[in-house]
Parts: structure tokens; sequence; C-alpha cells
């Protein structure tokens, strides 16, 4: 946690981006495009593997502020490039009632540009980088966060959508 005279950098974007277009599957095997971020607030996370302890925490979390999330009239969708069915168990585990997503070719992963060289006891390998987006409802990504720390972090993403969102 950063001491209160060490200024956080802000998530805010400098050049914020339009989503992609994509179509990728959810817990469900429902098709989901990037239309589905039209219309509302959304917050899309990006997280490395279901049920490992990092990850649970995270979705745990963003289960938790769910509802203060909606207060806001913003969705939370998670993305790994897990399968629909490793989802479903992880989704039905913790009790998740956000949605999913299987981006299994690594698609979305690539197009936010989260797919990344790892390193893991010297050994390197290629995988999810932790990171978060904030997407307003005409589709424009306005805010991210990258090399996500789970400890702390759904807090400072819902305090940043608050400042930003309007109601």
């Amino acid at each position: 946690m950063a001491s209160p005279s060490k200024k956080i950098a802000s998530p805010l974007l400098e050049n914020p981006f339009q989503i992609p277009k994509f179509a990728v599957l959810d817990t469900n095997e429902d098709k989901v495009t990037h239309e589905h971020f039209l219309g509302k607030w959304h917050i899309l996370y990006f997280y490395p593997k279901d049920m490992t302890s990092g990850c649970t925490t995270e979705a745990r979390e963003f289960q938790i502020a769910l509802k203060r999330f909606a207060t806001l009239d913003c969705g939370v969708v998670g993305v790994s490039r897990d399968s629909c069915s490793s989802h479903m168990k992880f989704s039905q585990k913790e009790d998740l009632s956000f949605t999913l997503l299987s981006d299994t070719e690594g698609t979305l992963c690539e197009a936010f540009g989260v797919w990344k060289e790892k390193s893991l006891y010297g050994k390197k390998y290629m995988g999810i980088e932790r990171s978060t987006f904030l997407i307003d409802p005409k589709g424009l990504t306005i805010a991210a966060w990258y090399k996500v720390k789970v400890s702390g972090h759904v807090d400072e993403v819902l305090q940043f959508a608050r400042s930003v969102i309007k109601k």
C-alpha cells in the first residue's frame, strides 16, 4: 500500500481506445461480442487462471463489490484463456454472478495487450498480465490498470469508477 505522501498514478488513459470487435464464449457457451459492452459502463478484467489463489481472491472481491458497481450502472466481466467448462466450475465454486469470458485463442488478450512474456523461477513463458480496464457506454476504454496486485485493487477500481461515472 502506498504511503499517503506518495501520489498514485492515475489509470486514466491519455489516449482512450475503442474496444476491438470480437466474439468469444461466456461461461454458458453463449456468444458475447464487443456490442455487449455498449450502452453501459463496464469493468473488463483479465486474470491468468481459474481456481488459482490470486485469481480466486480477485474474483471474490469483484463479487463482493458487484452491488456497488451496479449502483453506477457498471457491469463487471472477467476474462482468461480458460475453457467455458473451467469457467463454469470456477463460477459455481466461488458463487460468481458476473460474466466470465473464455478467450481460448487469446484474441481479446492480444487486442488489449495483456498477453505478455512472464518469468517464474528463471523460466520464461507467455501468460496473461493481470490487468483491468474501464469501458464507457460508447465502448471507449478510458482507464487501465496493468500489472495489478490483487490486494486493494477492486476498491481502487471502484473508487476511480465513482469519480468518473456521474449518476
